[in-house]
């Protein structure tokens, strides 16, 4: 069975994105200039400021292999480690994922505008910015207006006790290497809009290598004892925005939108 276009990943395709957002996210195309080296901060550590786009345009359908469909790009797995690219379901999680995106569809988070959690906020449509005041990793994006502020003071934590959409981030560099380590994540989102999903118990190390001044490589090391039996880890580049007059949109989010042929299994119609 395909995997069904979900409500608001549609939007990009059903009402259009900027030139830019076409050029980059869907063909994967670049701007003229040569990148150059990496851009340094003051202190030293890399600049990644500047607006972002993921080129894993199929991911927010599928982290894993899938076939195209209706409206839909089908994609490669972006898992690339286990080496075969699926995601390590322990036995009863794999059957419930499958269930999930056969039969629950229409409880997909993002379809009801919740926001779209660690990591799956990197590969949803639109792209994102990053800030880099003193003291922090700022990530902004388009897409549900989502946000994640990323201390890198060394401190630890919250509470465990305290479980977030977006979770607890703290970041450090490493060699030039963003890191992040998220925790206090919830269980109310999902990796993509294949059912693939995660419990209160995952942690999230992520991995921003700039390469040159327009690309960065991107790794996520993803645990969760309670849903996989191994880690696994995801990876693609990220690519700057060459247009200098961009800016982002605002976004709406209506949650049961009249789009019924990929928002419920039937394909009704709105009456």
């Amino acid at each position: 069975m395909p995997i069904r276009l979900p409500l608001l990943a549609a939007a990009c395709l059903a009402i259009g994105c900027s030139a830019w957002g076409q050029n980059v996210f869907m063909t994967g195309q670049r701007g003229p200039n040569k990148p150059g080296p990496v851009q340094r901060m003051p202190d030293g550590q890399p600049n990644l400021e500047g607006y972002w786009i993921t080129q894993a345009p199929g991911a927010v359908y599928g982290v894993e292999e899938h076939p195209g469909a209706f409206a839909l790009f089908g994609g490669k797995s972006i898992v690339i480690d286990p080496p075969g690219g699926k995601i390590p379901y322990q036995g009863w999680a794999r059957a419930k994922q499958q269930d999930l995106q056969l039969h629950h569809m229409y409880d997909e988070p993002e379809a009801h505008c919740s926001e779209s959690g660690v990591p799956h906020q990197i590969w949803t449509q639109f792209g994102f910015q990053i800030l880099q005041p003193r003291g922090y990793v700022v990530m902004l994006w388009e897409f549900m207006h989502g946000n994640r502020i990323v201390a890198m003071d060394g401190r630890p934590h919250i509470d465990p006790k305290i479980k977030l959409t977006q979770g607890d981030s703290v970041g450090h560099w490493e060699a030039g290497t963003l890191v992040i380590d998220t925790t206090n994540l919830n269980d109310q989102t999902w990796l993509d809009a294949a059912g693939n999903f995660h419990s209160d118990a995952e942690h999230v190390v992520e991995r921003f290598t700039p390469l040159d001044s327009d690309s960065i490589d991107y790794r996520a090391t993803i645990e969760d004892r309670k849903v996989y039996y191994r880690k696994w880890t995801v990876g693609f580049q990220i690519w700057r925005n060459p247009d200098p007059h961009f800016e982002p949109m605002e976004f709406a989010c209506r949650e049961g939108n009249v789009d019924l042929q990929h928002y419920t299994d039937q394909g009704e119609k709105p009456k």
